[in-house]
């Protein structure tokens, strides 16, 4: 039993997922082995409007063939899918990935269902404007289907609804007696390639009391955070992003406090609740997108030297461009006054934590091989104090220099993201 404990312990340490804010696809819900209940007409799983966090989030933008985003779209040629294509150009072939897994899904699932049909799509990606389709219609971005069977039977569509449900489409709407409507998450809003977690606009307090831009924050800057273990405010050192692109557009929520304090971050991100009726001591780390209003989140006032509670009054998904994912020593940070966690994806603070322990000793080694260095050259310092200075002898000038040329996921928690994705039940992962 020991050993089980222990080689239990050691699989989550070295997959745990932290990558700047992806929730990753996890190993699928488990088999639903309960009687089947059709979908009835006008009926939309779940209940709640399709742009909202809940469903398939914000419309993004309209992809055309010229856009740059159209290399993300892929093409479906299956034996499985029948495609209308009544425009003659394959249009509704194209589709984001998490589309294409969901629509090859309920491929399988219609013909188990019915073994001589065969899924049926009326419309995919539409690349010009269409009468009849909103101007923030999912077409537009490849994120949405209207399907049918094969054979067109009006009264197989409330069944067919509910298969797509148990696909794995984000929204299911049963939108007219002759089809169903999907749709998904965009893969921006996932975050498992691309990653972030704050937007560039946030700010946090550097050691010395002012204020820098997440954007402007640099390697080796000491930040204002939180020690979970004495549940006080400290400065920290930034040691390394787990992403950094200041053009990429994603959704965020944008979290409102009492006290006119506002987060914005991406939903699978980790932040610092105050358990309910506990001390302010008494914290965990909870996904942003599981927060709820009058929950109380904690936030640093008086220019970092006061930790306060703040109530949260509303959470709102919006788009913002710009992914900033800083991690600190200490695995927090305090964005726009607000405690935050540097990690996502997995809702436990520790494993996290746990899991960039190996990248923790080595900026510690390589922090005192620098100071070591600096000690051997110091006698030669006032005859080569110029060139030392662009020859990068100094950790603060090595590392903001590899920062600035830097772009994307870090691969450190890129591994981590792969490993977790293929181990780590998709219980313990964000529910996407």
């Amino acid at each position: 039993m020991r050993n089980t404990v222990v080689w239990t312990a050691i699989l989550l340490l070295c997959t745990a997922t932290v990558e700047g804010c992806g929730p990753g696809r996890g190993l699928g819900r488990p088999g639903n082995r309960m009687k089947l209940t059709p979908l009835v007409f006008k009926q939309h799983v779940p209940n709640v409007s399709e742009f909202t966090l809940g469903a398939s989030g914000l419309s993004e933008r309209r992809i055309t063939r010229t856009d740059p985003r159209f290399r993300n779209l892929v093409p479906v040629y299956s034996d499985d899918i029948i495609f209308r294509d009544e425009e003659g150009t394959g249009a509704d072939r194209f589709m984001t990935q998490r589309c294409v897994e969901k629509l090859k899904a309920l491929a399988i699932s219609v013909m188990n269902q019915w073994p001589s049909l065969k899924l049926r799509v009326v419309d995919g990606w539409i690349e010009n404007v269409r009468p009849g389709y909103p101007n923030d219609s999912l077409h537009y971005e490849g994120r949405a289907v209207d399907i049918t069977t094969s054979d067109r039977d009006r009264s197989k569509i409330g069944m067919l609804a509910r298969l797509a449900v148990e696909a794995g489409f984000d929204w299911v709407y049963y939108e007219t007696k002759a089809h169903i409507h999907c749709s998904v998450k965009s893969e921006s809003s996932q975050g498992a390639r691309t990653g972030g977690c704050f937007t560039n606009g946030g700010t946090v307090v550097v050691e010395g009391g002012s204020r820098k831009k997440l954007s402007d924050v640099r390697l080796g800057d000491r930040v204002l955070s939180f020690d979970t273990a004495s549940s006080q405010l400290v400065y920290s050192e930034v040691i390394m992003f787990l992403d950094r692109d200041t053009a990429d557009r994603k959704q965020f929520l944008r979290l409102r406090l009492s006290g006119g304090r506002v987060l914005t971050v991406t939903p699978q991100h980790l932040v610092m609740r105050n358990k309910p009726n506990a001390t302010d001591q008494d914290v965990e780390a909870v996904f942003a997108a599981h927060l709820s209003p009058s929950d109380q989140l904690l936030v640093a006032e008086s220019n970092g030297t006061k930790l306060v509670r703040r109530t949260l009054l509303s959470s709102e998904l919006v788009l913002d461009t710009g992914v900033i994912a800083p991690l600190t020593s200490v695995g927090t940070i305090v964005v726009d006054d607000v405690v935050a966690s540097c990690y996502a994806v997995i809702e436990s603070q520790s494993i996290a934590h746990l899991a960039f322990a190996p990248l923790r000793v080595i900026k510690t080694i390589e922090a005192g091989l620098d100071a070591v260095g600096r000690f051997l050259v110091s006698p030669f310092a006032s005859s080569t104090t110029a060139t030392s200075s662009t020859t990068n002898v100094t950790s603060g000038v090595t590392t903001n220099a590899e920062f600035d040329g830097s772009k994307g996921v870090h691969w450190y928690p890129k591994t981590l993201y792969f490993l977790s994705n293929h181990f780590i039940p998709s219980y313990l992962l964000y529910d996407q």
